[in-house]
């Protein structure tokens, strides 16, 4: 898959909510995921997929209710392509939330080797 392919289908993915397939599908088996900030529940820097995935289901535990998503088109520019997530969650403690990220994607050999939010 092109770099191209590869954001149109994460962004398809990403506004269904669906981001274990995107991860499933798209990322390297050693991807590297950058969070903004280190906190409690996740590190700084996770690295292979299977690990993203986790993290992903830790997050998901923490959301009592999704009300909202938008996921913008992806920019690309060669092996790298970057979108904007908003997000308006309920979380199961601390209420409701809107988050906006930046979502940067380094892309080699088909596969996503890395992602970076920022914040």
């Amino acid at each position: 898959m092109t770099t191209q392919e590869i954001a149109s289908r994460l962004v398809e993915l990403c506004r269904k909510g669906d981001f274990e397939t995107a991860q499933e599908e798209l990322y390297a088996a050693d991807a590297i995921s950058v969070e903004p900030y280190a906190t409690p529940e996740f590190k700084k820097e996770t690295t292979g997929k299977e690990a993203i995935k986790e993290k992903g289901k830790i997050w998901a535990s923490m959301v009592q209710e999704m009300k909202g998503i938008e996921v913008s088109e992806p920019l690309v520019a060669g092996n790298v392509f970057a979108c904007t997530i908003r997000m308006h969650v309920v979380m199961k403690q601390g209420g409701e939330m809107d988050m906006t990220e930046l979502c940067m994607y380094k892309v080699k050999d088909g596969k996503v080797i890395s992602e970076e939010f920022f914040v």
